[in-house]
């Protein structure tokens, strides 16, 4: 596996700055993958090359050609006794027909939805599984924005949907892992040691490829707001450069309060944001913050090849994280998100470089004398109404109707 993926050497200084805190591990090795043809082959070589057991959590997993295909390698794993467990969200994944999911199960595959708080015949009220976590052997990992869809993927016809995932070799790999294996079996009271604590495993990384990395979780129902208090981290402790790239970036009051800050601190803060949205009246309540992020100094760029759905951020070229987590009130309060922080300053300067190279590329700079003459009174009462119908709908997001058959 690893003669298959090229890394770039990192020098490994004990001694470096990272941010201070707990739970790090330091022998890991890591890799940016970019969401189409990239995350897919390397998700595909990483079933192919699973010996004992895979664990894929997602969001949203299709039933169409790329669905397809990822299920294709897991019916393999099986078959060559490799133990498969696949969770997906109830709500974003429902388009799985009945005999979808009977063809998982029969095949061997462990397959089940995963459960809200309460439900009935007609509703879910609950957390929503948001996070894209897969793992194999408790040794690698892929953990990012990237949903098992062709709308993630390079097709004939439509390129991938602008998102990244982090390829893991390592200790916090085996970290996930316990992670997958409470979240399959819903936390229970008793579970004792799950299988991948059980094992000891070594992990041969050179010190010259290895980084520091941890496991940063969101869920209201477990009290864990670890990716909003990264986030605003970020912020408080920024010197000179944070950059976001950012899908749904509707931050909220304290979030506001800390970009303000390290701005007058002087640090440059630059937000890639989506030009066009899956999510129009996302896109529409944004554009209302537009005013308040130019006028404090802020750059904005928006993305024009297709659809920006990815979450990570970079700062001070010392560390950054990404995952599944939004800045928003919806990820901070409501989903359940898995984000990886990396302290490492060649891998943080090399993700902002790739960040910078789509602001030169693939992005059309928002000014702000740009943007004053283009807004009118009629685009910004179209944008509060967005931001307002938007704030709304938060307070009903952990609750949504069940559809028909």
């Amino acid at each position: 596996m690893i003669a298959r993926l090229q890394f770039e050497k990192q020098a490994y200084n004990p001694m470096r700055k990272t941010p201070p805190a707990e739970d790090f591990t330091a022998v890991n090795r890591v890799k940016l993958i970019h969401s189409g043809r990239e995350f897919f082959d390397t998700l595909i070589q990483l079933i192919q090359d699973a010996k004992d057991s895979i664990h894929v959590q997602m969001y949203i997993y299709d039933d169409d050609e790329t669905g397809r295909s990822v299920t294709a390698a897991l019916k393999e794993a099986v078959k060559r006794k490799v133990s498969v467990y696949l969770l997906a969200d109830g709500y974003a994944s429902q388009s799985l027909s009945k005999e979808s999911i009977e063809d998982l199960k029969s095949a061997g595959i462990n397959f089940r939805y995963f459960e809200p708080l309460m439900r009935s015949k007609n509703f879910y009220f609950g957390r929503r599984l948001h996070h894209k976590l897969v793992v194999v052997d408790a040794r690698y990992a892929l953990v990012g924005g990237i949903n098992v869809s062709n709308r993630y993927n390079d097709m004939p016809e439509e390129g991938a949907w602008l998102d990244f995932a982090l390829w893991l070799e390592g200790e916090t790999a085996k970290d996930l892992c316990v992670l997958a294996w409470k979240t399959w079996k819903a936390y229970p009271a008793k579970m004792g040691k799950t299988p991948c604590e059980s094992n000891t495993i070594e992990f041969d990384i050179p010190k010259d490829e290895r980084v520091q990395v941890r496991m940063r979780r969101n869920d209201w129902v477990r009290r864990k707001s670890e990716i909003s208090s990264t986030y605003l981290k970020i912020l408080r402790e920024s010197k000179s450069s944070v950059v976001f790239l950012s899908s749904y970036f509707l931050p909220g009051r304290t979030f506001r309060s800390s970009l303000r800050r390290a701005v007058l601190r002087g640090t440059k803060v630059r937000i890639i944001m989506a030009g066009t949205s899956d999510v129009m009246l996302a896109k529409r309540a944004e554009r209302w913050y537009y005013d308040w992020l130019l006028r404090n100094g802020i750059e904005l760029y928006e993305y024009q090849k297709t659809v920006l759905h990815g979450k990570l951020a970079t700062v001070d070229d010392q560390w950054m994280t990404i995952g599944s987590y939004n800045i928003n009130d919806i990820s901070a309060n409501a989903s359940i998100e898995l984000n990886l922080d990396v302290a490492d300053p060649a891998f943080a300067k090399q993700t902002r470089e790739v960040l910078e190279k789509i602001m030169v590329k693939d992005c059309v700079r928002i000014s702000a004398e740009q943007y004053k003459r283009s807004k009118n009174i009629v685009k910004q009462f179209m944008h509060w109404t967005s931001y307002e119908i938007f704030r709304v709908t938060l307070f009903l997001f952990t609750f949504y109707f069940r559809q028909k058959d």
